[in-house]
């Protein structure tokens, strides 16, 4: 009886051994796999973040300088949206804002503007989307050079009344039986233009990780 008991025991001991060893084994994969998809995610921001800001417009590390804005109206979303600060020289020198298009033709569309200190935009890229192949997504950088025609723009180039498609009496060039797409992005873009010459300031100087809300409006567009 105490022998079977002994060997019950030993088998116990074995069985827990090898499921230490498994929670163990499982757990430094976990690690190392976690550590992975962070550093991937990390390098897929910098390079997003490189393609609307060039790296030599600042020198911090405006992947970690960022704050919370909850700003539905200005940038298409009732949830927070975040926004990178990019400094050269202990000096502001652009922001990089999530935005979305709430009014694509097929869902909202995501977007990623850089506006410099200046009120310049230095790039947008589309970073997702449900528009219709072949006609709405010719928004997406890898499709056209559509989106690129924003970089250099500012608020009085065009004027207001020509931050629209051309079909509206805009500057912006729409798609051929898709004009719904193009007219929503030029909208948020200006919207977010409008946004940093009123609100710029006070994001800039909030602490880092500040969730900021602004309740306020743009001015309606002009009836073309």
């Amino acid at each position: 009886m105490n022998a079977f008991r002994g060997q019950a025991i030993r088998a116990a001991s074995l069985l827990g051994l090898i499921a230490l060893f498994a929670i163990t084994v499982l757990a430094g994969v976990h690690a190392l796999t976690r550590a992975d998809i962070a550093a991937a995610e990390n390098l897929a921001q910098r390079r997003a973040l490189a393609i609307v800001l060039p790296m030599d417009r600042y020198d911090n590390d405006a992947l970690t300088d960022i704050v919370s804005v909850r700003a539905e109206s200005w940038l298409g979303s009732a949830t927070p949206m975040t926004v990178r600060r990019a400094r050269k020289h202990g000096k502001n020198a652009a922001l990089v804002l999530d935005v979305i298009a709430p009014d694509g033709y097929a869902g909202p569309i995501h977007l990623l503007v850089g506006v410099d200190a200046g009120g310049r935009i230095t790039g947008v890229r589309v970073t997702a989307h449900r528009e219709t192949p072949g006609l709405g997504d010719t928004i997406d950088a890898s499709k056209s050079d559509w989106i690129k025609r924003f970089t250099g723009r500012f608020l009085g180039n065009p004027p207001a009344e020509r931050w629209a498609v051309k079909r509206d009496g805009g500057d912006f060039d729409q798609f051929a039986e898709a004009t719904i797409t193009p007219r929503a992005v030029v909208a948020a873009v200006s919207r977010c233009l409008q946004f940093v010459a009123r609100h710029g300031r006070e994001i800039y100087a909030a602490p880092v990780g500040t969730t900021l809300r602004f309740d306020d409006a743009p001015e309606k567009a002009p009836v073309q």
